[in-house]
């Protein structure tokens, strides 16, 4: 198939800081002549967009999608025909628990070029940026991310036997994760936390067990999104 003149980068804008956006995403951003963004990409990165440049929001964020992924993908190929250089800005990392490569494959089969630039996922920064690390050398050697939430509202979380466990997209499904990990024969005193909106002016920390988690994600009113970390990394986390 031909390919046409214009690319698409499909371009991580990070976890929510505008400035934990990598230099080379912040280069291409700067030069697009038309940015597809989403919701969680931080508002102050399209400032750097520059003037008469087309702007789309196609809005998806946990729960909600103000465009289909079908239609997504049309745009993306529709644009690249029109432009030489055209940005999807995804918050976190394009390819984590996203769907950046299913818009990839999609402009590989149409022939568009497109080159993936990776972002900072909210699975690493949320924990880190307050200060809880994933993994502790000679203590914790491995971490697994996992998504909270199935297509299938019938179908069981994930809850491998894993020293640290972290969870996107899990909020709205805070009791079934919790079914999973006392199936999977972790106590209730583990401990666990949600970050909401992690490394914004508005972030925070909400520590609990797995036995008080689904109680304090009520009380706190937890949002997504939220990163909910599970594990003794947990005890770790800055005050």
């Amino acid at each position: 198939m031909k390919t046409k003149n214009g690319k698409v980068y499909i371009v991580g804008a990070g976890p929510g800081d505008p400035e934990l956006i990598s230099v080379k995403a912040l280069k291409t951003l700067k030069k697009a002549d038309c940015v597809l963004y989403d919701f969680l990409s931080s508002p102050a990165l399209l400032k750097h967009v520059k003037k008469g440049a087309k702007k789309i929001c196609v809005g998806k964020t946990d729960g909600l999608h103000l465009k289909e992924q079908d239609e997504i993908n049309t745009l993306l190929y529709e644009n690249s025909c029109r432009y030489r250089y055209v940005v999807r800005l995804k918050g976190g990392d394009p390819f984590v628990f996203s769907r950046g490569f299913e818009e990839a494959r999609y402009l590989s089969e149409k022939g568009v070029k497109f080159e993936v630039i990776p972002g900072i996922t909210s699975a690493i920064a949320g924990p880190e940026s307050f200060g809880i690390p994933l993994t502790v050398k000679n203590k914790i050697q491995y971490f697994a991310v996992l998504t909270g939430r199935k297509e299938d509202p019938g179908a069981e979380i994930d809850a491998p036997d894993c020293p640290t466990l972290v969870y996107l997209m899990g909020v709205a499904n805070i009791r079934n994760i919790v079914k999973a990990l006392r199936k999977s024969g972790r106590p209730d005193a583990t401990p666990c936390a949600f970050i909401e909106r992690a490394t914004t002016k508005l972030a925070r920390i909400v520590k609990a067990t797995i036995g008080t988690i689904v109680k304090e994600t009520a009380n706190q009113q937890v949002k997504p999104p939220a990163v909910l970390i599970v594990g003794e990394v947990v005890n770790y986390a800055k005050t």
